[in-house]
């Protein structure tokens, strides 16, 4: 078999997304070359085009945490033990998963070290060394960091045992002020989540069972993946003063007496890389949006090879032209590769836009730009490339927003009874608005009954529930309820 009979081979064996979604998924991040296995269980490795992902990801929310007054510290990979023991529910929260180093240089430690799951205690503890009067907050640090959960059942990017992510930690002198900062950062996650990742979500109040080992309130940003289920992509946390009283951050307030300050967290991870794979991705391989995608324009010269320095000639020349736009931009003028070929793996690799040039296209002064999502080609004039590459860039995304939009609205479903939520989840696939009571035993109760969890309580659930699904009891809240990664 030839070298190209193989390749296209690899370009088109993808198990169809109706076939068996899980299946589609690992295909697709293999093929498209966005990571690797490691040896260790759980753990992966990030292949470049993966990383880069996560590094554009990481540039922008970087740059709207700096303009929210944030800045960047590092904290360490290891926790002593008696950190966790002085917040008890936040160790009973996070011990299933957590890693332990109990032998060093060859000698037992006198105390085992945790691997961080996340970073709480040890920030907690440095406050309280830096902190001491109203003059030094608040604190507005972000840590971009890994850590550590010892997942029993991993999928890559959604939930490894090791996982990059960032981690924001405040402290404040208020209630209101640490109240507002939590809030705030929910919004930049939303915003930058819908904006720049072109996946519609839905805020609100993660119910007291599901909330942040710790906190006081929990609120989360929910997105819905095409086999309907729920990834949370983002969280933020108001701490109140918990994690103040255990770790003794106290600080001279202005009338002359110790207070405990106000802390919150929020973060998000890799896993929006995941999301954005499972939200937009097709049949035909990845769907990137285009502000993340190492590559925004893949550039393909084609004709005879009579004309092959020509129109190569120009297609650099229209690279440069491009690049110098700060545009994102590959030229792949591999000659012994099919045009067709190499239509079909920057398909399968989600590149936004391809470009498309040839001796007739030199001739007028044109070439041909096409768009991943739609597959529509548009003649576009050389003189005006960076705009039309522009225009067309922002066009990919806005379409890919409304198409994951509609998706969600249409798998969207309310119910009143917990049967109907069962014959629902039984038929069709996506999320549920459903009437609660605030009894624990009641989620639990559909839980048991149906796989799903409640996801959050949405600040605008578009319609208000009036009665529990399980004991008919008057609705304390209106919830979202999904099957999640």
């Amino acid at each position: 078999m030839s070298k190209d009979a193989n390749n296209k081979q690899f370009v088109t064996e993808i198990t169809p997304q109706g076939e068996d979604f899980s299946r589609w998924y690992i295909d697709v991040i293999k093929k498209a070359d966005l990571m690797d296995y490691s040896p260790v269980r759980g753990c992966m490795v990030f292949k470049p085009d993966g990383y880069e992902i996560w590094e554009h990801i990481q540039q922008e929310l970087d740059r709207r945490f700096k303009e929210t007054g944030h800045r960047n510290a590092y904290f360490p990979l290891f926790i002593p033990e008696s950190f966790f023991q002085k917040e008890k529910e936040h160790v009973e929260g996070f011990n299933p998963e957590l890693p332990w180093v109990t032998e060093a240089a060859g000698e037992k430690l006198e105390e085992r070290l945790a691997i961080r799951p996340t970073s709480e205690t040890m920030i907690g503890h440095m406050y309280s060394k830096w902190i001491q009067s109203y003059r030094d907050l608040p604190v507005l640090i972000n840590q971009w960091a890994n850590v550590v959960r010892w997942e029993k059942r991993t999928l890559p990017f959604l939930r490894t045992s090791e996982f990059l992510w960032q981690e924001g930690h405040t402290a404040h002198e208020t209630e209101t002020e640490a109240r507002a900062e939590t809030m705030q950062m929910l919004d930049i996650y939303a915003d930058f989540v819908e904006n720049y990742l072109a996946i519609p979500i839905i805020k609100g109040q993660k119910t007291p069972s599901e909330k942040f080992a710790g906190a006081v309130d929990t609120y989360s940003i929910e997105a819905m993946m095409k086999d309907g289920r729920a990834v949370q992509a983002g969280t933020s946390h108001y701490m109140g003063t918990n994690f103040a009283e255990a770790f003794e951050i106290q600080y001279l307030s202005r009338d002359n007496t110790l207070e405990f300050a106000h802390t919150t967290s929020w973060g998000v991870s890799t896993r929006l890389i995941g999301s954005l794979i499972m939200v937009h991705g097709d049949d035909r391989g990845l769907v990137l949006p285009p502000k993340v995608a190492p590559t925004q324009v893949i550039m393909i010269p084609i004709g005879p090879p009579k004309t092959r320095d020509a129109v190569v000639g120009r297609t650099d020349e229209l690279f440069r032209e491009l690049k110098s736009a700060g545009i994102r931009v590959r030229v792949d003028d591999n000659p012994d590769v099919r045009p067709g070929w190499k239509f079909n793996e920057y398909e399968m690799r989600g590149v936004p836009v391809r470009l498309e040039i040839g001796p007739r296209d030199m001739e007028n002064g044109v070439c041909v730009l096409v768009s991943r999502i739609t597959g529509e080609k548009k003649i576009v004039q050389q003189a005006n490339l960076v705009e039309e590459v522009q225009a067309m860039l922002e066009q990919v995304h806005q379409e890919m927003y409304d198409r994951a939009k509609q998706f969600m609205e249409d798998h969207f479903y309310s119910v009143n009874t917990l049967d109907e939520m069962k014959a629902s989840m039984e038929e069709q696939r996506g999320f549920t608005l459903a009437g609660w009571c605030g009894s624990e035993a009641c989620e639990d109760t559909v839980k048991q009954e149906t796989g799903a969890t409640s996801r959050n309580i949405p600040f605008e659930p578009g319609e208000k529930k009036t009665t529990c699904l399980v004991c008919g009891d008057a609705a304390k809240h209106t919830v979202l309820f999904a099957r999640a990664y």
